[in-house]
């Protein structure tokens, strides 16, 4: 059954449940070329809509924001409220990302968002106000919740080197595995308390200097236990750049989907700093319900 959050209201999720594999993936960010990728791949591994999970962040640095926004809805897979939804759907004056107030990270936003929030229609707005702050599911004999950031602060970033606060974290979910985005940076995370699986996001890179984006699977693994994994997605990235470009707002992003790199690494910790540049390996975890009872 989905875990409510308080003030939200949950619908079920039956096309969740079941063996059959799920793809998860954050962060479209008004990246339409990506977007379209991660449906082509979803496409290519015979993973229908309903069990194709985004965790928020559908429009933000890219340059077409209500194209990408038609093309998640057309799509129809359940999606959550990201920072960027609850904000646009209330045409509210910033991003709500959790930047702090004069950081690089803030003074980029102050580009990207007015631009996006320009560009949304009043259907989208519609839309993302409707959008849930969390879905949970049973898969495998494991409890699963969805979140954008953190359980109950929306953009929280948790990063995979915070051990006090995913224990925090974790212990709020009430969950064996939280699935999370808002970070940008994907990573398995296996704790005594449980497991957080950031599958990364498409619409931009991951900080380590490569190009494309990252989403994740769930799959039945050996002897009844789950494989949760991350996997690298590639697309259009120079034509999306271009696009930005020719949008003239948002050089500085443009930059990033070419370089691999972020225009400002504010947010990040001293460990995920220290990686900055450096390539991220696909990883995998399986886990099962008896090591989930045990950890």
């Amino acid at each position: 059954m989905p875990i409510p959050l308080s003030g939200h209201s949950e619908p079920q999720s039956p096309s969740l449940a079941g063996d059959a594999p799920l793809l998860v993936f954050g962060g479209p960010y008004s990246n339409l070329r990506a977007t379209l990728a991660m449906q082509a791949e979803a496409e290519r591994l015979r993973i229908p809509p309903q069990r194709v999970i985004c965790t928020g962040d559908v429009v933000a640095y890219c340059a077409e924001p209500e194209e990408t926004v038609a093309a998640v809805r057309a799509w129809g897979c359940p999606t959550i409220q990201g920072n960027c939804e609850e904000q646009l759907a209330l045409a509210a004056e910033d991003c709500g990302c959790g930047f702090e107030q004069g950081s690089a990270c803030d003074q980029l936003a102050k580009g990207w968002y007015p631009f996006a929030n320009a560009r949304v229609s009043d259907a989208s707005r519609v839309w993302m106000s409707r959008l849930p702050r969390s879905i949970g599911f049973d898969y495998g004999g494991l409890r699963f919740r969805v979140v954008h950031g953190g359980v109950r602060q929306i953009n929280r970033f948790v990063f995979a080197s915070q051990t006090e606060l995913l224990a925090e974290e974790l212990e709020l979910a009430a969950a064996d595995v939280v699935i999370g985005g808002h970070a940008g940076v994907p990573f398995i995370r296996n704790t005594p308390r449980g497991v957080w699986f950031n599958p990364g996001v498409i619409g931009m890179p991951a900080n380590d200097g490569t190009t494309g984006g990252w989403y994740g699977l769930i799959e039945p693994g050996p002897d009844g236990a789950v494989r949760l994994s991350t996997h690298r997605l590639r697309y259009a990235h120079a034509a999306a750049a271009a696009a930005m470009r020719k949008s003239g707002y948002a050089d500085a992003y443009a930059r990033a989907l070419i370089t691999g790199l972020w225009p400002s690494t504010d947010v990040l910790p001293a460990t995920e700093l220290a990686a900055r540049g450096m390539p991220i390996a696909a990883t995998e975890l399986v886990i099962s319900r008896q090591l989930a009872a045990t950890a």
